[in-house]
């Protein structure tokens, strides 16, 4: 584990890693729904849809009604971008907003080079 990873708590990381995942999941369906239709029969198509139908329906309350549907993943996959930046850092006392940001992507960024580039 590179070491500022090892830095944080073992929870800190899985809850970043949970709300990666699902911000990351938001994304991918609004970029598959450039290509295909939400009622897909493409496998890929209807998972991203059928799993975050759930995450889309509980944020209805807060979702502008003039959003285009296909835009409204994107809108919704700001807010886990919004807390894993600001609101973990935040709530975690670091006085510089980003300390935290997004280990997820740090350790797949590392994994990539490592593969591609690195030493």
């Amino acid at each position: 584990m590179p070491e500022t990873m090892a830095a944080f708590p073992f929870w800190v990381l899985a809850l970043d890693y949970i709300l990666g995942v699902i911000m990351w999941t938001l994304i991918g369906r609004a970029a598959m729904n450039i290509f295909l239709p939400e009622d897909s029969s493409f496998f890929f198509m209807r998972f991203f849809v059928r799993v975050t139908n759930p995450i889309l329906k509980l944020f209805r309350p807060v979702t502008p009604g003039f959003l285009l549907e296909p835009l409204v993943p994107v809108y919704v996959a700001w807010f886990f971008f919004m807390i894993r930046f600001y609101l973990m850092p935040w709530l975690l006392g670091y006085s510089v907003m980003g300390m935290l940001s997004f280990p997820l992507e740090s350790e797949i960024a590392g994994v990539l080079y490592q593969m591609f580039g690195g030493n």
